[in-house]
């Protein structure tokens, strides 16, 4: 197409989704370096594209589940303000998302040809399939297959996020007035939003902070507010003392805190996402959920599983006994995150499961 002038691209609504569409943000602005490009994302998840060289404008979307009136009328606010847009890319699979943008006024929209949009979409692409079924593909090459049906081909799968000097500042603030210094940093991080079967009990979560404790590292528990009576949880069964940072931190103060961590111990949530746009080593508990659909990007990652019959069933709530998480054992996880803190290279997971440094100039 014409090389665009203004481009707008409607971000996913999970955090862990939005760090994953990182690589269709850099192919977009590898292909088109003068456009103008504004990214739509949750209110929330805002802070996560500070600092990126990928988007010249980041807009809140207020609308989100507010009902059609609400869509409507910020779309057209967005439209009279920027006079429409060449191209659109639409990450979300959902009506709503494509018919928000194409009341803001995008010549041009690329999405998926799902949930009974196609007429909604100019360039309408399959999703791949599996026989009659649609495939399960990673979040990475789910967006990049958007990005390259509009004529951005990929620059790699590889996860980037960035801090701002203003984050880094805010992290060290709050850091330093409770006490946390230079010391190793682990941080634990026992909540989901998706839903309680995500996540592993929070008693295991302060055995293996205890243990990393005694070993000398500083334990800071993150969370959103809603997921504060789970950190507050963890804090009052451990022994030793932690951090608990729940509430207290923005998603760009987040980004700050992770990234100077020596590992990250969490469920499937989107800390893990963005422990590896930093290179930071992390331990994820997964349960109902499925490696599939987020299986690249693993050289830092290890992945601790349940081996049952009933994963993974995407459920928010387990209607059993969440054997899926119960089966994953503290020690096993203490004991892969000890080599974390003593090490003065990045690591990465090998595959026994151990941590190694990673080789001088790269991460081969």
């Amino acid at each position: 197409m014409t090389n665009p002038e203004e481009i707008l691209v409607r971000g996913p609504n999970w955090a862990g989704d939005l760090v994953m569409a990182t690589p269709a943000f850099r192919a977009l602005r590898a292909a088109w370096p003068a456009a103008r490009i504004t990214a739509l994302v949750k209110p929330g998840l805002a802070p996560l594209l500070a600092g990126a060289p990928w988007a010249d404008e980041v807009v809140p979307l207020e609308s989100h589940r507010r009902g059609p009136l609400a869509v409507a009328g910020e779309a057209l606010r967005l439209r009279r303000l920027r006079g429409g847009f060449d191209l659109g890319v639409c990450l979300p699979d959902s009506f709503e998302a494509a018919l928000h943008m194409r009341i803001a006024g995008v010549r041009r929209l690329v999405g998926y040809r799902t949930d009974l949009r196609r007429p909604l979409l100019d360039v309408a692409v399959e999703p791949p399939r599996s026989g009659r079924r649609r495939a399960w593909v990673s979040r990475e090459r789910h967006v990049l297959g958007l990005v390259e049906a509009a004529g951005a081909p990929a620059r790699g799968t590889h996860l980037e996020l960035f801090t701002t000097e203003a984050e880094r500042a805010r992290a060290g603030s709050i850091l330093q007035a409770h006490g946390v210094a230079a010391e190793p940093r682990v941080v634990l991080a026992p909540g989901a939003s998706y839903g309680p079967s995500k996540m592993w009990p929070a008693e295991r979560f302060a055995a293996v902070g205890d243990r990393l404790a005694g070993a000398g590292a500083r334990v800071v528990l993150v969370g959103t507010p809603d997921e504060a009576p789970v950190t507050a949880r963890v804090a009052d069964v451990m022994e030793q003392p932690a951090v608990d940072l729940a509430g207290q931190l923005d998603l760009g103060t987040l980004k700050a805190v992770i990234e100077d961590a020596r590992v990250l111990i969490c469920n499937d949530a989107g800390a893990r996402h963005i422990a590896v746009a930093f290179g930071v080593p992390a331990l994820v508990m997964m349960g109902p959920t499925s490696l599939a659909k987020t299986n690249l990007n693993l050289e830092r990652v290890r992945v601790l599983t349940s081996d049952v019959g009933c994963r993974p069933c995407y459920l928010r709530e387990c209607p059993i006994d969440h054997r899926c998480m119960t089966g994953i054992d503290a020690e096993s996880v203490a004991a892969a995150a000890l080599p974390a803190l003593d090490a003065r290279q990045r690591l990465r997971w090998r595959g026994d499961g151990a941590l190694r440094p990673v080789p001088a100039g790269g991460d081969a």
